[in-house]
């Protein structure tokens, strides 16, 4: 028999300051039996992150061709891939044809993903956005991650404030540097 996806729910207050963004926001995500607990939230904190007209989450790992989220304008073309994790640079690569912006967010060790993209020939590369996510932050998410679970979150200046119960967690989103694979791109075109 295979394993079925667990459903979560999350009712949360979003208040992005910097992009000035403030939502009520009523979640369901399936979390597919072989997606860990930190890359469900590390796909939560991006959609937060990343909130807008037409942002919506993919089937998961029943469509592997498509991003983890994606915005879409009114005709259904992707205007923003958006991935969790590690991609290849083959991924990368097709994201970067298939939209005008790419984002992925680490939740690891962001110099896993740069050392594997390292020398690596990506579409627009100097284009691709990068961003770690705070590893103390989804830790912490992770521990308190139940079937149901409300939250109110703050972005300022790439912080990230969450009151969850009675708690106040904290933790920030960094923009990774590409300067090893932008030169490298630079020099293959050449």
């Amino acid at each position: 028999m295979a394993l079925q996806a667990t459903i979560y729910n999350f009712d949360i207050e979003l208040a992005d300051n910097d992009r000035r963004v403030y939502e009520s926001l009523e979640l369901r995500l399936a979390r597919h039996p072989s997606e860990s607990d930190e890359y469900l939230i590390a796909r939560l904190l991006a959609y937060l992150l990343e909130f807008r007209d037409g942002i919506a989450f993919s089937r998961g790992v029943s469509e592997p061709d498509e991003p983890a989220i994606a915005v879409r304008d009114p005709t259904g073309a992707i205007t923003t891939w958006i991935d969790i994790g590690t991609p290849d640079a083959r991924r990368l690569h097709k994201a970067s044809k298939a939209a005008r912006r790419v984002v992925v967010y680490v939740h690891k060790d962001p110099r896993q993903l740069l050392n594997q993209l390292a020398g690596e020939r990506i579409h627009r590369a100097e284009a691709l956005e990068l961003y770690s996510i705070d590893r103390e932050l989804i830790a912490a998410l992770v521990r308190r991650l139940e079937r149901r679970v409300a939250f109110s979150m703050s972005v300022a200046d790439g912080e990230l404030y969450v009151s969850i119960a009675t708690e106040n967690l904290t933790g920030h989103v960094v923009r990774l540097k590409l300067e090893s694979i932008n030169s490298e791109v630079g020099r293959l075109a050449r």
